[in-house]
């Protein structure tokens, strides 16, 4: 028998019908906001039924924070596999904009739904708090494998948590509407100086007399 004609198994119809779930949160999310999202909605778009639902999330918060997850998880795949500079602090300006453009779409507009919800909603917050933690812990890996081992471990968690909230700036002004080129500008601003401090962090031999940036600063907790 063919592999595409065999039937699928038990454990592969469970993935799939937990990946119909979270995309179709997402675009729920996406297109109607968290107050618009309910599950009856999530699963007519995903196509299943509310029981098939319940046996995989057994709340909505588990089943929001899971999307996230889940988008997350894929966008970072897609930026692993397309960095191409070699590895080394100028790879760490093409990281950035692998990062920005993959954690500035779905998933920004998404993530923000769900924290302001999470604000005044205790039951989403304790589902989010894990999955951010997470997600903070695997995008810094990105960042590690495209610097190398020259950079300090603290310098490098300083610039990418600096990245994070840089980037994060970044699309809440996409979404209300602000200046594209002054986006672009101020990334590519960004980029230069995370460029900068890793080649400077790399380089053998004295330095200068003044304090190196961030050297008094301690590596933020994941």
């Amino acid at each position: 028998m063919s592999t595409e004609a065999r039937p699928r198994t038990q454990r592969e119809r469970r993935a799939r019908t937990r990946a119909a779930l979270l995309d179709a949160t997402i675009d729920c999310l996406v297109d109607l906001g968290y107050s618009g999202t309910t599950v009856q909605e999530i699963c007519r778009r995903a196509g299943l039924s509310r029981g098939a639902q319940q046996h995989h999330f057994t709340t909505k918060a588990e089943l929001m924070a899971a999307a996230v997850e889940h988008l997350a998880g894929r966008l970072r795949d897609e930026v692993r596999g397309t960095l191409t500079a070699p590895q080394g602090p100028r790879r760490i300006g093409e990281a950035i904009d692998l990062l920005w453009r993959g954690f500035s779409g779905k998933l920004s507009t998404a993530a923000l739904e769900l924290w302001v919800a999470a604000r005044t909603d205790e039951e989403l917050r304790r589902s989010m708090l894990p999955v951010d933690r997470a997600l903070g812990r695997s995008t810094l890996e990105i960042y590690r494998e495209a610097a190398g081992a020259d950079l300090p471990a603290e310098r490098l968690e300083t610039l990418y948590w600096l990245t994070v909230n840089v980037t994060r700036g970044l699309a809440l002004d996409a979404m209300i509407g602000g200046d594209p080129a002054r986006r672009a500008h101020l990334l590519d601003e960004w980029k230069a100086i995370a460029t900068s401090v890793a080649l400077e962090a790399g380089r053998p031999g004295p330095r200068s007399g003044r304090p190196a940036p961030w050297k008094d600063i301690p590596a933020p907790g994941l």
